[in-house]
């Protein structure tokens, strides 16, 4: 009798402290955001939301980010005309709240917890091939109150740990800028095609780097090498290239888990994420993820699992593999809209 009351109580237990992930993806090529639930073993979309103010058109939902109170998500529309957008929504019930008019393809954005403003690189993908800018949103109020010019195409950006300065790559110029976040001007700039700093950005870089992300410490940047193939590990108070790591092909976004231990990676011409061990500078794993081009990547803050965003192939649906940390293998992958590209991490909830 004493064993079956045990076997209750851990019943209950597990039961009563299971747990239940949340994460938003934004599908480009069909102006749809999914809100999807795993609960350590399924992951289910449990909401589909249409994005855009143009049926007829393809606004091009690019960049997700969530507020960090969780109260709110933001996603930049890449299409306009001429330019794209950032549209404010509700986490409640997925309504849009404001809107507000950017440069060429805004891309990636996030909310600094210091001075609660949101930081908005525009790609400018299909301008012309000139320096572009970042844009300062105070999102309250949804109105743009500045323009930082930076490099050629910048697309991957974060903030970092603290805060305070705002990292961003030019993927065309193949640059790293440094943002003070409160004085909203570049302190520094370092090219990553010669590791040395220059000022003629005028140039097509051969590292084509998309993507950068602090480390939990914010004492290094790790930066997705995707034209050569390499992760980039900057050091910050030296503001210069300390290593480098040969990835697979197509490094594209890259994520670090909050202990400081790991870094996944997205592969976008193998077909997979690589995890990597800081600590053992190797590569500990590959896995193919459930269909082609894998694009962003985030990790819950337990650092139990990757939730990962894969584009598909011609009109294929996207896809959200999730892959757990501590066995490293694909746990299951849900279905979303057509090219499945920004994702961003909700919460955890009992």
């Amino acid at each position: 009798m004493k064993r079956l009351y045990t076997i209750l109580f851990l019943l209950i237990f597990n039961i009563g402290f299971s747990q239940e992930y949340y994460v938003y993806v934004a599908a480009e090529s069909d102006d749809q955001v999914s809100i999807l639930k795993f609960d350590g073993n399924e992951i289910q979309e449990t909401n589909r939301v249409s994005v855009g103010v143009m049926p007829t058109e393809n606004e091009g939902p690019h960049g997700i980010t969530i507020d960090p109170s969780g109260e709110y998500w933001y996603l930049t529309l890449a299409h306009g005309n001429p330019n794209g957008s950032v549209v404010k929504y509700s986490t409640e019930n997925n309504e849009p709240l404001l809107k507000v008019e950017l440069g060429l393809f805004p891309a990636t954005m996030q909310i600094s917890k210091t001075t609660g403003l949101l930081y908005v690189v525009n790609f400018n993908l299909h301008g012309l091939m000139k320096t572009s800018t970042v844009s300062v949103v105070d999102p309250e109020y949804m109105v743009e109150i500045s323009k930082i010019k930076t490099g050629i195409m910048p697309h991957g950006s974060r903030m970092s740990p603290d805060g305070n300065f705002h990292y961003s790559v030019a993927m065309m110029s193949g640059e790293l800028f440094e943002i003070d976040a409160v004085d909203l001007s570049v302190k520094r700039i370092l090219s990553l095609d010669t590791n040395k700093h220059h000022r003629n950005a005028m140039h097509h870089s051969k590292v084509k780097p998309t993507w950068v992300t602090p480390s939990p410490s914010g004492k290094e940047l790790y930066i997705a090498g995707n034209g050569s193939n390499k992760i980039f590990i900057v050091d910050v108070q030296e503001w210069k290239v300390k290593q480098t790591i040969e990835t697979g092909e197509g490094p594209y976004n890259i994520a670090a888990t909050s202990d400081g231990k790991h870094i996944i990676t997205t592969l976008k011409n193998e077909g997979a994420v690589s995890i990597w061990s800081l600590d053992k500078s190797k590569q500990i794993s590959k896995i193919k993820t459930s269909t082609q081009i894998p694009h962003g990547v985030v990790i819950s803050p337990d650092n139990k699992y990757a939730f990962v965003s894969v584009e598909g192939v011609g009109g294929e649906a996207g896809k959200v593999d999730v892959i757990s940390l501590e066995k490293l293998e694909l746990v299951d992958s849900a279905k979303v809209g057509k090219q499945a590209g920004g994702i961003a991490f909700w919460k955890i909830a009992d």
